[in-house]
C-alpha cells in the first residue's frame, strides 16, 4: 500500500496539535538536548517532571481504550531496562536513562521498544562520526571492547561490573540526549508515515 507523504505530514500535524503528549514530548527533548550540549547534564525536573505527567496524562488521555496507565509504565520501565546497563558500565549518564525512561512513558510499551532501537541507531552514529572528527575511533572500540568484556564477565560472575574508563582512555564526553531527541523524532515520523 503506497503512502501519501503529503497526508501523513498534515495528519502528523493535526497529531501534533490535537494530542498535546507529542508537543510537549518534542519540546521536552529538545530542553534536554539544550542543557545536555551546553552543560552536559539533563535536570532532573525535565525528566521526572516530564514523566510524572506523561504518566498523569496517560490515565487521562490513555493511548486507547484499553491501554492506559500500565501500557506508559511499561513504557517507562522499558526504556529505563534499555539504558540502565550503559550507565552501569559508566558510557552512559544518569540523565540519559531517565530522559528515555521518560520517552517511554510518553510513547508507551510497544512504541518505546522501536524508538529505542532508533536511538541506538543514532547514537552509534553519532559515535561514529565524533570518533572520525576527534581522531580516536580506535580508542573509543579499545573502550566499547572493554566494557563488553565487563559487562558479560559480571554476568557469568554475578558482580557490579567496574567499568568506568580511566581519564587517559576517555575520548571526551557526547551529549546522548541529541541521539535520544533525534531517534524519537525519527520514530515518530517513521510510524507516522508507514514505515515503523
Amino acid at each position: 500500500m503506497a503512502v501519501n507523504h503529503l497526508d501523513a505530514f498534515f495528519e502528523l500535524l493535526r497529531m501534533l496539535l490535537s494530542d498535546p503528549r507529542y508537543s510537549i514530548l518534542f519540546t521536552l527533548l529538545v530542553l534536554a538536548s539544550v542543557s545536555d550540549c551546553r552543560t552536559y547534564r539533563i535536570p532532573n525536573w525535565l525528566t521526572l517532571g516530564g514523566t510524572a505527567f506523561a504518566l498523569a496524562y496517560s490515565v487521562v488521555v490513555p493511548f486507547s481504550p484499553r491501554l492506559g496507565f500500565g501500557w506508559a509504565l511499561g513504557g517507562m520501565a522499558l526504556g529505563l531496562c534499555f539504558m540502565l546497563p550503559l550507565y552501569v558500565l559508566g558510557v552512559m549518564g544518569a540523565g540519559d536513562v531517565k530522559l528515555m525512561a521518560m520517552v517511554g512513558a510518553f510513547l508507551g510499551l510497544y512504541s518505546t521498544l522501536y524508538a529505542v532501537l532508533f536511538v541506538f541507531a543514532f547514537g552509534g552514529v553519532a559515535a561514529l562520526v565524533y570518533g572520525l572528527w576527534t581522531h580516536s575511533l580506535l580508542r573509543m572500540a579499545g573502550n566499547a571492547r572493554r566494557a563488553v568484556q565487563s559487562l558479560i564477565l559480571s554476568t557469568i560472575g554475578g558482580f557490579r561490573p567496574g567499568a568506568v574508563m580511566p581519564p587517559a582512555a576517555s575520548i571526551g564526553r557526547m551529549p546522548y540526549a541529541v541521539s535520544i531527541s533525534l531517534g524519537t523524532l525519527a520514530y515518530v515520523l517513521a510510524n507516522q508515515l508507514g514505515y515503523a
